[in-house]
């Protein structure tokens, strides 16, 4: 949660201007106080739903390090191999189950290349 508040109040202190013309006797202008009220209302609707998140995350903490832990040395082991992902299409499923990478033919990569020399 605490991520979220820092661009929060970054957001904040850029939207709010330096010197305002029409401040009040607390030197806010009402630029700025709107802003805050806006803020604030802001973080208040985000909380639930930051919490929530925070909770789930805690839930599946376990699950994720167990499948680092599982399957950690095979990734890096794979990541190793591959010196350039971009030769390769998206993995596939197949149903079977099993998951392929299917390595771009040298027409893909020339078509790809000219797309993106447009």
């Amino acid at each position: 949660m605490k991520q979220f508040a820092a661009p929060l109040i970054a957001l904040a202190l850029v939207a709010t201007p330096l010197a305002a013309q029409d401040a009040d006797e607390d030197g806010f202008s009402l630029m700025e106080e709107g802003v805050q009220m806006f803020l604030r209302g802001l973080m208040s609707e985000m909380e639930p739903a930051l919490q929530d998140l925070e909770g789930m995350a805690q839930e599946i903490q376990p699950f994720l390090n167990d499948f680092a832990a599982e399957m950690g040395p095979a990734l890096k082991d794979l990541v190793g191999k591959v010196e350039d992902w971009s030769v390769y299409h998206p993995p596939e499923m197949l149903p079977n189950g099993d998951i392929i990478l299917r390595k771009k033919t040298e027409q893909e990569m020339a078509e790809e290349n000219e797309e993106i020399e447009l």
